[in-house]
């Protein structure tokens, strides 16, 4: 469905014809533009500000010096009573930005003015199941198309002029907890996009569509022993079965229902033309029920973007019983070492470990805690496999007379040492910029069964923070060494984004609503801005008529006020909201700077 809130048809096509002679609306996004984006500065057409999702801009008009400067322009509200959690990363493309909201909203906004162009409401049906709030990461661009994601799990491609429906695909049933909450990237004409849903038993999976026409191109299970396909010549033929067989690492039939959701998305790499996703949590998080690693469950799989085949694949946490995930963002950089090029992938766990591994193969480079304080492992053997502590693991419930098992205190907890909220990297420091929480829980399992669209988890919790003036943590870590080069410690958990400039800047957002840049060797706070509610979205930054501009999501909500327990409590003040703000440096700020 779609609607234009108060703009009425006649003044819309108005609008648009107009958008068409100024020179707005221009030519669609290319394949060349959505590689190139890193390297470009007028525009941020994929998520990530790039494809290896490094979150990195070349622009230095923003700096140290004149990020002092930097004004808001405009505040555009989401409107209604549709408020909740704002995980959105904008797009821009020639003076418009497209944007997602929460229950699965798409609006189109003029940078120049901040005026609504066209607003795309998505008809969700009532029975929808997601797992950790109404949220929505954010669009794909591709020719003229602008795609996404929804809450009953379909992918829908609109028009960017008019927001009108071109093609819509079903990925999957919302009924048996399918959704979709990542946005989709886009590989050489292929949109590709994950299925959230991992705490009902869903099955994941990676899937690619033809990005003009929606026609499935093929499907990548991501649980070991389901069946992937290929489409060829408009008929479906089987491509192998993930894993090679069924039941390697599981036991009975549990693969069926074996979680493995990909609800974050993926990110790629042009050197290696390889796409890496991460897995979620198997299921269920009662992991006496499901002896074995649990392959592909909390783990990062490379795939080949033109077959869907697996590659290669590092699993962080083998048999996982904390429900730590292994969706994070794995990002693609190369360093130096002993004159050599290494290209390598880093990713910060939800478990608390920091990995490099060499994107190439999927070998372990070297991993380190990034958290103050980690109980369910002692470390990192030289595979990279966690070394577990013996008494660190929930109790089996099957073993006791009670309903549930022994409750274990286990740092960090299941909402990770890092969760979604995206980390970037630096070209210029060589660090990575990691948004973390220092948090704990007590937890136990408990006995269940699958059926279908129930949750499925055996096991119950409660999270405690573990120091009382701070739960946040940003860190600049460098990944050669291991070690945290500075630290910024919140309040408030941080569940927002991070990007970073040549300009010398790290810029996130806090629950407590301020939009934050630091130095980006120091740590040092250089700008604080109250956007009204919490930022649990990722800033972006491109240049207009000579002009830097940056923009950041803001509206408090996620995960952590619906399942933080004791945590959600500290932070049950702070409001929701729904509003993109808009910032730039203006000409004269640049000028007196100099």
């Amino acid at each position: 469905m779609k609607r234009f809130g108060c703009i009425q048809g006649f003044a819309v096509t108005t609008l648009v014809a107009a958008m068409s002679m100024t020179g707005i609306a221009q030519a669609g996004v290319t394949d060349q533009d959505i590689q190139n984006d890193q390297a470009t500065t007028e525009d941020v057409v994929s998520y990530g500000m790039g494809l290896r999702g490094q979150r990195y801009s070349p622009l230095t008009k923003l700096n140290a010096d004149t990020v002092k400067e930097l004004r808001p322009v405009w505040a555009f509200s989401f409107g209604g009573e549709k408020q909740r959690g704002q995980e959105s990363q904008p797009m821009v493309k020639d003076g418009v930005m497209y944007v997602t909201a929460s229950y699965s909203r798409v609006f189109a906004i003029d940078v120049a003015s901040g005026d609504e162009l066209w607003q795309y409401d998505a008809r969700l049906p009532d029975g929808i199941m997601p797992c950790c709030d109404v949220i929505n990461r954010g669009v794909a661009l591709y020719g003229d198309l602008v795609i996404f994601g929804t809450l009953d799990a379909k992918l829908v491609a609109l028009d960017k002029d008019s927001g009108k429906v071109v093609w819509k695909k079903t990925v999957d049933d919302y009924k048996a907890g399918y959704s979709l909450t990542a946005a989709p990237i886009v590989v050489n004409g292929k949109v590709i996009t994950g299925v959230s849903g991992g705490e009902f038993g869903v099955v994941g999976k990676v899937e690619a569509y033809d990005a003009k026409t929606g026609d499935i191109l093929w499907t990548r299970p991501t649980v070991e022993g389901h069946m992937g396909y290929i489409w060829k010549d408009g008929k479906k033929v089987e491509a192998g079965i993930s894993g090679g067989e069924a039941g390697r690492t599981w036991p009975g039939d549990m693969w069926k229902s074996g979680g493995a959701a990909t609800w974050l998305g993926g990110t790629y790499d042009a050197d290696t033309n390889l796409m890496f996703f991460g897995t979620g949590n198997p299921a269920p998080w009662n992991s006496h029920m499901r002896p074995g690693d649990n392959l592909f469950s909390s783990s990062r799989l490379a795939i080949d973007p033109d077959s869907g085949k697996i590659v290669w694949h590092f699993q962080t946490t083998p048999h996982d019983g904390w429900d730590f995930d292994g969706v994070n963002e794995l990002i693609a950089f190369d360093y130096e070492d002993g004159g050599k090029t290494v290209k390598a992938a880093a990713t910060a766990d939800r478990n608390g470990f920091f990995y490099v591994l060499n994107r190439e193969n999927g070998d372990f480079i070297r991993g380190f805690p990034f958290v103050d304080k980690m109980t369910w492992a002692t470390g990192l053997d030289d595979k990279g496999r966690p070394i577990l502590n013996p008494e660190g693991r929930p109790g089996n419930p099957a073993q006791t007379e009670g309903e549930k098992g022994k409750s274990v205190f286990s740092a960090p907890s299941f909402l990770g040492g890092k969760n979604w909220m995206p980390m970037a990297f630096s070209q210029d420091t060589g660090l990575f910029y990691v948004p973390s929480n220092e948090w704990a829980m007590d937890i136990w399992n408990e006995a269940t069964a699958y059926k279908k669209g129930a949750a499925y988890l055996g096991a119950g919790f409660t999270i405690s923070a573990l120091n009382d003036d701070y739960i946040g943590v940003l860190r600049a870590m460098d990944p050669k060494t291991g070690k945290e080069v500075w630290r910024y410690k919140n309040y408030a958990p941080l569940w927002g984004g991070v990007m970073t400039t040549k300009g010398g800047l790290v810029f996130t957002g806090n629950p407590e609503g301020y939009l934050l840049a630091f130095d980006a060797r120091t740590g040092e706070e250089k700008y604080k801005f109250n956007t009204g509610s919490g930022i649990v979205g990722t800033p972006i930054t491109w240049e207009q008529d000579g002009e830097q501009y940056v923009s950041v999501v803001s509206g408090w909500g996620g995960a952590v006020p619906l399942w933080g327990g004791e945590v959600a409590k500290r932070v049950k003040h702070l409001n929701q909201g729904g509003t993109v703000w808009t910032f730039k440096l203006p000409k004269s700020a640049e000028v007196a700077a100099r």
